[in-house]
């Protein structure tokens, strides 16, 4: 009988060979109809053993680009909170674990003890925990709302976004919209819509035969050799690289 959720963290060696057993022993979980949880750098070892091929999945934002290069058939979101997609949930680190199992607990026990559960784990145990609740509060705050912003920025990858045309939509000024974007996503606005603009290259990359030159137009990027240098710079890897080393690793698959 397997285990109902499988957990798996974080740690310093995901770029390393996945020894035989382990994946062996992910592939049986699967089998048993076991859910997955993968945080931060634990996601790569999840994606070596291919269950997420064809799958949306996240890992903490200083390695998106890494993970979209060394597994280009997992659709990467950039934003790094939590994901799920079917039985596979995958999340930032820091407090991605904390996301993850909040998630999964609301998911089969409802909001009210999701909820109080959060409660739980934040409740102050100093003597000046006022202050500290406090900061927690006013970073919630400082986060909140910013959604309806990386929403609209995901349809006008395309189109030329100014710093204060993102401060206008999210109706803060330039220096709170900065504020609001670190805490929530690790990135300035431009570093996010950077990445953003990446992450929809790649997927125009994997999807579609459009040549680069359009690749470019449609991801916002001047030209196609601004999109190369901004490509490399995130990934490691050119566009044109990039979608051939895809469709090396696709055909046997679709051969048998």
């Amino acid at each position: 009988m397997g285990a109902d959720v499988v957990l798996i963290t974080g740690h310093p060696g995901h770029r390393g060979d996945l020894p035989a057993p382990l994946h062996a022993a992910l592939h049986a979980a699967a089998g048993w109809g076991s859910r997955f949880a993968a945080v931060g750098t634990g996601v790569f070892v999840l994606a070596a053993t291919g269950l997420l091929d064809g799958r949306r999945a996240t890992t903490g934002w200083r390695h998106t680009g890494e993970l979209a290069a060394r597994h280009p058939r997992i659709q990467v979101d950039p934003l790094g909170t939590v994901v799920e997609d079917g039985s596979f949930l995958t999340a930032a680190g820091i407090f991605g674990g904390l996301d993850i199992c909040l998630h999964i607990l609301r998911g089969d026990h409802g909001a009210r003890v999701a909820v109080e559960t959060a409660r739980q784990l934040i409740a102050p145990l100093q003597f000046d925990a006022d202050k500290v609740q406090d900061a927690i509060e006013q970073e919630i705050m400082d986060s909140a709302g910013i959604e309806p912003t990386l929403q609209w920025l995901q349809t006008r990858l395309g189109q030329a976004v100014t710093l204060p045309d993102i401060a206008a939509h999210a109706r803060t000024s330039i220096s709170s919209l900065t504020r609001r974007f670190r805490t929530h996503t690790g990135r300035t606005p431009l570093q996010y819509l950077l990445h953003a603009r990446i992450a929809e290259a790649q997927r125009l990359l994997r999807e579609t035969e459009i040549p680069v030159e359009q690749v470019a137009a449609r991801t916002g990027f001047t030209s196609p050799a601004t999109l190369r240098r901004h490509f490399r710079a995130l990934t490691g890897t050119t566009p044109r690289a990039y979608r051939q080393t895809y469709r090396a690793e696709r055909t046997p698959g679709e051969q048998g």
